[in-house]
């Protein structure tokens, strides 16, 4: 059963920092696009970063700058690196692979359960 598991999430103030963890297990995902995407209450889900299966990578403007985007294929594990954190950014995020068309619509192969972060004020 393949699987996608979100962790590192939680409450932190704004300006602070947090990293994201995705790991895979049933597949590996080596040659696969992955993403993170992220939905607030009463919002749809977005797009936030992707890194293709060679390492090139993407950022919606909101969190360029600030998000860093990265895999271990060794771990079948994708990084989100959050700095600068800020209120709007509190969202549940969720890691995908294998786009089903663009990288930056939500239809993808495989998606996480989630894990919620919040930014404090």
């Amino acid at each position: 059963q393949v699987q996608l598991v979100e962790s590192g999430g939680g409450l932190v103030q704004a300006a602070g920092s947090l990293r994201l963890s995705c790991a895979a297990s049933g597949r590996t995902f080596s040659s696969d696009d992955m993403a993170w995407f992220r939905q607030a209450p009463g919002n749809e889900r977005e797009f936030v970063a992707c890194i293709t299966w060679s390492g090139r990578t993407y950022y919606a403007d909101s969190v360029k700058g600030r998000f860093t985007i990265s895999r271990e294929n060794a771990k079948n594990t994708l990084y989100l690196q959050m700095n600068n954190l800020k209120p709007e950014d509190t969202a549940i995020y969720y890691c995908a692979a294998q786009p089903q068309g663009s990288i930056y619509h939500p239809l993808y192969g495989y998606w996480g359960q989630g894990t919620q972060v919040t930014v404090s004020t």
